[in-house]
């Protein structure tokens, strides 16, 4: 089958500050693309925080200090077909060159930025497996190509749209799987200065912020307002069957993959910025498996409450924080008849300096 030709990468043309707007990355019919901190608040609230620190967290190892871990599980089902990915060495720039950077001045030191991803496939496994090994690739290749780090934010939503049209296309060009599979995607990149989340599907990142549980993304459902008048003014239908569904076949509206249902489902991301702060505990990845059954208060609370006591007491059977709460998540998704694969990344924020060592 001939691939369709990729989306119309975003125009950077218009320079400005790092308060340009964003740009529009929506697909035809949408009334929303950006997924700016400010709509992902119209879900939650508390996501709402003002910035009140002024030094680069770089400066203080902050970003070097991060730990994470990563735990998936077939669960239920009877084949796994989720992927996770994790690129420690993502990007090596300054935090100038990120954008976001809240020092005064910046501090003009190489920053290793870090990318982690879920992948949540349906149908089948093979669209999962491929974007866990080329969305990092190639989004790290557009973004290097777009020369507009006046407008930063611009700068990212126009790698993650063209990054994940690509990998669409590859999931075609390179016969990865057939047209009725597709894999879902959540993914962050994490600076000194910025968390920067991009979705496509409902896998969910959110991130723990003292006792705020602030959620990242927001779902894709058929359902939701916005994607509803979209899919039907394509002349495509939401049917509700064993949950609304689109053409009554798929239960999410943005996938990579999926080809039988354009083009009502879309590769589109949503992309959102959050400045990190002292307060940040941490960000954790899952795919539906987790968030089916359990909130974000309750993921999140569990999170920082273990984190705090292996931070106390130390490592358990060698393993980090991070990846202990990662594997209790799993766990206790499971022991929550979660119906379906299970997959949880958790990146532990706070500085190894600032731990308490085990007495």
């Amino acid at each position: 089958m001939e691939s369709d030709p990729p989306p119309d990468p975003v125009d950077l043309g218009r320079t400005g500050t790092e308060d340009c707007p964003a740009a529009d990355t929506s697909a035809p019919g949408s009334e929303s693309a950006s997924g700016s901190v400010e709509e992902v608040a119209k879900t939650n609230p508390a996501s709402v925080v003002p910035e009140s620190r002024k030094r680069c967290l770089w400066r203080r190892g902050g970003a070097a200090a991060v730990t994470w871990g990563s735990s998936s599980t077939v669960g239920r089902r009877k084949e796994m077909e989720d992927a996770v990915a994790v690129a420690p060495g993502f990007l090596d720039v300054t935090c100038e060159q990120v954008g976001g950077c809240s020092a005064l001045p910046a501090s003009g030191e190489i920053s290793t930025v870090r990318f982690f991803g879920v992948y949540d496939g349906h149908g089948g496994s093979q669209v999962a497996n491929f974007c866990a090994k080329r969305v990092h690739e190639v989004v790290a290749e557009e973004w290097d190509k777009i020369q507009s780090p006046e407008c930063w934010k611009r700068r990212w939503e126009a790698a993650f749209h063209n990054g994940f049209g690509r990998v669409d296309n590859e999931v075609i060009d390179e016969a990865v799987a057939p047209d009725m599979v597709g894999s879902t995607a959540v993914v962050v990149v994490l600076s000194g200065c910025q968390i920067i989340a991009s979705n496509c599907g409902d896998s969910r990142a959110i991130l723990c912020r003292g006792s705020q549980r602030i959620q990242l993304t927001i779902d894709h459902k058929p359902d939701r307002e916005d994607e509803l008048m979209r899919i039907e003014s394509l002349g495509g239908r939401v049917i509700n069957w064993q949950g609304p569904r689109v053409s009554g076949f798929l239960s999410v509206s943005r996938s990579i993959g999926d080809r039988f249902l354009r083009p009502w489902v879309i590769p589109v991301p949503e992309v959102s910025f959050m400045p990190r702060n002292e307060g940040d505990d941490c960000l954790i990845l899952a795919s539906d498996g987790l968030w089916d059954v359990m909130s974000i208060e309750e993921v999140g609370d569990v999170a920082c409450r273990l984190l705090r006591w292996h931070r106390r007491n130390g490592l358990v059977d060698g393993a980090s924080p991070a990846q202990a709460v990662a594997n209790h998540l799993t766990e206790l998704a499971y022991q929550k008849n979660s119906s379906d694969n299970i997959s949880v990344v958790v990146v532990d924020l706070k500085s190894r300096s600032r731990r308490r060592p085990r007495q």
